[in-house]
């Protein structure tokens, strides 16, 4: 059974809370306890219904009293998929909480009030979607109870979104009208829209095709750690030498001549183990432990590719960067470490040619630094090589993170456009 992650965002009170409940409710992804303490805490507020919005609340509280502004991860399975759900703050001043749930997201559900319309945080959250390269987009039309499920509101909606969704790299794009309090078409197609003809949000869930999301041509195995027993009692493993790691892109098979970088020497795969055994091929996202036919000498942060498909060994890197901490700002000649896959070097900020507002599209080229939640555009000189992908080719290979060497916090999330 695959799993489905996918990312929430909206405004404030376009009923993220409720909808996220009401899919843990009638999927039945609740204890019997958490749903009767919901319904009192229903009856306590004087509500003539179950709050299922209560469900989450909890977080939500938390993250307005400043204990955390974290994404709220949730789980849930139905016979056909398992699901992560990442529950984004749509707030503007948590712009990096999005950026982190959204960047693993295969899709991403932004929510619209149908009386309120495309807002400007609408668009934000589209724009983010769109730069994160997650590959399916759902509008949520929500609150159509509100306006007496209007198709002529629907439409009116989804025609201005759609005209701004054009000017951005989206893939993918559905529309749903639903209501999250009544669960119309949330989980089963509602009578009162017989307008819609097309399915209900967790049948598209359910049914969304993720698997050719992945590349699955680009060979990408960067290693992360090198087992190489000391004393094994088990003569079969005395000479075990593994190089454990998770596949970033293409397919890995027993008996592929492979190339590893930076040596450049050649060599086969000899067998391809897992925690449950040998397989005969790994792909992205497996966690798999490669054995070779040759003694080469890898470490980790070193990268396993095919001989004529090799990612590009870059010093110089063009990039969009998402700020991430008010402690410092980014400028040009700023000082930090980066991490790209597995390996880890410093970088220097050569230059910042714009900064970037997500709400308008605006390109500030006067802009001199980056402030929290900010994004821009950055040129990076690195120490060592990485080997790097575009990210618009590969999401793994092609994004990076940027650290205060100082604090060693996560300052920035970087997205790779160019290298050489």
């Amino acid at each position: 059974m695959d799993i489905l992650r996918f990312a929430t965002a909206g405004s404030v009170d376009d009923g993220k809370s409720t909808l996220i409940g009401r899919l843990l409710f009638d999927s039945k992804a609740i204890f019997e306890d958490q749903l009767e303490a919901v319904e009192r805490t229903s009856r306590d507020r004087g509500t003539e219904y179950t709050d299922l919005s209560l469900l989450t609340d909890g977080l939500r509280a938390e993250r307005e009293q400043g204990i955390t502004i974290d994404v709220a991860y949730r789980y849930f399975a139905t016979p056909r998929r398992k699901f992560i759900i990442a529950d984004t703050p749509g707030h503007i001043q948590y712009t990096r909480n999005m950026v982190t749930g959204a960047s693993t997201a295969d899709l991403a559900i932004i929510l619209i009030d149908a009386r309120k319309g495309v807002l400007e945080q609408s668009r934000r959250h589209a724009f983010l979607t769109s730069l994160l390269r997650v590959p399916h987009l759902v509008l949520a039309v929500n609150k159509m109870d509100l306006v007496d499920y209007s198709e002529e509101r629907f439409e009116e909606i989804r025609e201005e979104f759609s005209a701004f969704a054009s000017k951005l790299n989206v893939g993918d794009l559905t529309f749903i009208p639903i209501s999250a309090l009544n669960g119309d078409n949330v989980v089963s197609r509602s009578e009162n829209m017989p307008w819609y003809l097309g399915t209900s949000l967790l049948h598209h869930l359910e049914n969304v095709h993720i698997a050719s999301d992945r590349n699955l041509t680009d060979v990408r195995f960067p290693v992360q750690y090198v087992i190489r027993p000391q004393r094994a009692t088990d003569h079969a493993f005395h000479d075990y030498r593994g190089y454990a790691g998770q596949v970033a892109g293409g397919v890995l098979k027993p008996g592929d001549e492979v190339v590893h970088l930076p040596s450049g020497l050649t060599t086969r795969i000899s067998s391809i183990d897992t925690y449950d055994g040998p397989v005969e091929e790994a792909f992205a996202p497996m966690s798999v432990t490669l054995r070779f036919e040759d003694d080469i000498d890898i470490s980790r942060g070193d990268m396993i590719a095919r001989p004529n498909n090799q990612p590009q060994a870059a010093q110089e890197l063009e990039a969009m960067v998402c700020w991430m901490t008010d402690i410092r700002k980014l400028t040009p000649r700023s000082k930090l470490t980066i991490k790209h896959t597995t390996r880890t070097a410093r970088a220097l900020v050569r230059d910042l040619h714009y900064r970037l507002d997500v709400n308008t599209l605006h390109r500030d080229e006067e802009a001199t630094s980056l402030s929290l939640n900010e994004i821009g555009r950055v040129s990076l000189r690195v120490t060592q090589p990485l080997f790097v992908d575009d990210y618009s080719r590969n999401r793994l290979t092609g994004g990076f993170i940027l650290i205060d060497e100082a604090t060693n916090s996560t300052v920035g999330a970087g997205m790779i456009l160019d290298a050489s």
